[in-house]
C-alpha cells in the first residue's frame, strides 16, 4: 500500500537517505524545508513546500493528505540565526499541524538522555518535545540516535581533517566518555521501518561498535594513515583549539555544551544496537576521502 510522507528537511543530511529510501519503497514523499533555494535533488519525485513557521495554517495545510511525518528539524547550536528555543517552539507548531492535518502518525528524531532537567539546552529541548509527542494523541515512534556517520557527517569527518592537518589531537580532558556512531542509511532505514508500524516507540537508535571519544581519534588517526598523539587536554584549552579552528574556517566546529554533553557520557546508552553498520568497516572504505576537507555547519546552512 503506497501511503503519503512529509519528510522535513529531504534536501539535508538524515532527510535525504530517508527520502531516497521512501521513494525506492515506492512511497509518495514531500519534504517542508527552510531551503527552498536549493537545488531539488529529487527532481519531480518530491514536492517541496516551506516550513512556514510564522503561518500555522499553511502548515497544517501543506501536511493536509500526509500518512506519516518523519521530522529531523533542529538546530545543533544557538546562533544569531537560529536557537534551540525556536527550534523547540517550531517543532511544537509542526505537532500541532499536524494533529490538525489528521497525520496518522510521527516519526521523530531526538537524541541519547533526553533530560527536561539537563542544564544543556540541546538534551532538555528534545525532552521537552519527546513529552509533547507522547502527550498529544499522535501515533509515535521517537528515534534517539548519538552521532551520525556517513558521506556528509560533520564530527567525524572533522575529526580526521584535524588529524590531518594537526601535529596532535587533543581530546577534552581523559577522552573516557563514550561514543556509539550510528550509520545515516542505517538511522533512515529505521525510521521508514518505524514509520510503517502503528504501536508507540522510543528507540535507541545506536550503532554496532562503542568508542571512546580517545579512541574514537586514535582509531579514525590509524584508518587514513594519520596516526598522530591523541592527547588529553584541559577541557576548556581544548574548546578554545577547538573554537580557534573554527573561526578560522567561518563556522562553529565545537561547542561548550557539546563538550559537556560528551564529558558527561550522554552519547552512551546500555542498550543494544540497532544499526548495523560499523563506523571502522564505512571508513576503511572512505579512507582516501575522509576528512580531505573541513566540512563546516554553517556553510551548509547557507
Amino acid at each position: 500500500m503506497t501511503d503519503r510522507y512529509a519528510v522535513t528537511g529531504a534536501f539535508g543530511y538524515s532527510g535525504q537517505y530517508i527520502a531516497h529510501r521512501l521513494l525506492d519503497a515506492g512511497q509518495e514523499v514531500i519534504t517542508l524545508t527552510n531551503s527552498l533555494h536549493k537545488p531539488n535533488p529529487f527532481g519531480d519525485a518530491v514536492k517541496t513546500y516551506p516550513l512556514a513557521w510564522e503561518n500555522p495554517a499553511a502548515l497544517a495545510e501543506s501536511l493536509h493528505g500526509v500518512d506519516v511525518l518523519i521530522n529531523t528539524y533542529w538546530v545543533r547550536f544557538n546562533h544569531r540565526s537560529f536557537t534551540h528555543t525556536m527550534a523547540v517552539d517550531n517543532t511544537l507548531k509542526l505537532f500541532r499541524a499536524a494533529g490538525e492535518a489528521g497525520v496518522r502518525r510521527v516519526v521523530h528524531v531526538s537524541i541519547t538522555n533526553p533530560s527536561a532537567d539537563s542544564p544543556l539546552e540541546y538534551f532538555s529541548g528534545k525532552a521537552r518535545l519527546e513529552k509533547a509527542l507522547m502527550d498529544s494523541d499522535l501515533s509515535y515512534a521517537i528515534l534517539r540516535p548519538t552521532v551520525l556517520f556517513g558521506k556528509e557527517d560533520i564530527l567525524i569527518n572533522n575529526i580526521a581533517w584535524a588529524l590531518r592537518h594537526l601535529p596532535v589531537f587533543g581530546v577534552f580532558g581523559d577522552g573516557s566518555y563514550r561514543l556509539q556512531p550510528i550509520y545515516v542509511d542505517d538511522l533512515a532505514a529505521l525510521a521508514v521501518e518505524q514509520g510503517a508500524k502503528t504501536e508507540n516507540a522510543v528507540i535507541n537508535a545506536i550503532g554496532p561498535e562503542t568508542f571512546t571519544y580517545k579512541g574514537l581519534a586514535q582509531t579514525i588517526g590509524s584508518i587514513i594513515g594519520q596516526r598522530k598523539p591523541v592527547l588529553p587536554m584541559p577541557p576548556r584549552l581544548a574548546y578554545l583549539a577547538g573554537g580557534l579552528i573554527g573561526r578560522l574556517n567561518g563556522d562553529v566546529m565545537i561547542t561548550w555544551e557539546e563538550v559537556l554533553g560528551l564529558s558527561a557520557d550522554l552519547l552512551y546508552v546500555e542498550s543494544p544496537p540497532t544499526g548495523t553498520t560499523k563506523l571502522t568497516d564505512w571508513a576503511q572504505e572512505h579512507a582516501d576521502t575522509l576528512g580531505s576537507r573541513y566540512a563546516s555547519e554553517l556553510a551548509r546552512r547557507r
